[in-house]
């Protein structure tokens, strides 16, 4: 586990959650795949029981992840929406559809990918994530890309971007261009959300997604 890592997982422990393991973990790849789909249910246990910002109170239900916890390939949105909020699953509305499309696209299906946001309960009226909430988060998305360990991630939009890279950068400017998180290739592109109201958009997600099919050896 990365000094990072631990610190947040610490700081969750420090804020109440007192079942945290924080014990070392063996090396990547030698873990058995139950305990490491235990150990990502049992994080998706404490994110439902979150109580570390004001969405807590405003949520219908924790937004957690879906997918195949043994991913080569990894999308991160922002957050959830109206929808999301309601079934509990993330992009299952019309920019959800548009995802599950891309993902046919890419010759792979729903359940060989995972899907998660930076963000796991729902902004009031889909506004904008705001820093402190980006923070609370920040340490469950960071887990469960430890936990899965894909060989590739794909940020839709610019907070799922930011708030992963910790870094100012715009969509427009860095989609298209690798960038790295703990190891892991990041591929930038934009939100389906955003490709609903500028369909052009969508032959530039398209040529992110044919540089991640050839990272991942899909022809």
């Amino acid at each position: 586990m990365t000094n990072v890592l631990r610190e947040e997982l610490e700081l969750l422990r420090d804020l109440g959650y007192t079942h945290l393991d924080l014990t070392a973990r063996q090396a990547a790849g030698s873990e058995p795949r139950e305990e490491m789909n235990e150990t990502l249910d049992d994080l998706g246990r404490i994110a439902a029981a979150c109580t570390q910002c004001k969405l807590a109170k405003t949520r219908t239900q924790v937004v957690y992840g879906v997918g195949n916890p043994n991913a080569d390939l990894m999308f991160v949105g922002e957050a959830p929406g109206r929808d999301e909020d309601l079934q509990g699953e993330p992009f299952v509305g019309r920019a959800g559809q548009l995802l599950t499309d891309i993902i046919k696209a890419m010759k792979l299906t729903r359940d060989q990918v995972y899907i998660a946001n930076v963000i796991k309960c729902r902004p009031p009226e889909n506004r904008n994530p705001e820093p402190d909430e980006l923070d609370a988060c920040r340490p469950f998305i960071r887990r469960q890309i430890e936990l899965i360990k894909p060989r590739v991630i794909v940020t839709l939009g610019r907070f799922a971007l930011q708030s992963l890279t910790g870094r100012d950068y715009s969509i427009s400017a860095a989609r298209g261009r690798w960038l790295e998180h703990e190891g892991v290739k990041v591929m930038p592109t934009y939100h389906p959300a955003y490709l609903l109201r500028t369909p052009a958009a969508k032959k530039d997600v398209w040529q992110d997604m044919k540089l991640v099919m050839a990272e991942l050896g899909i022809t």
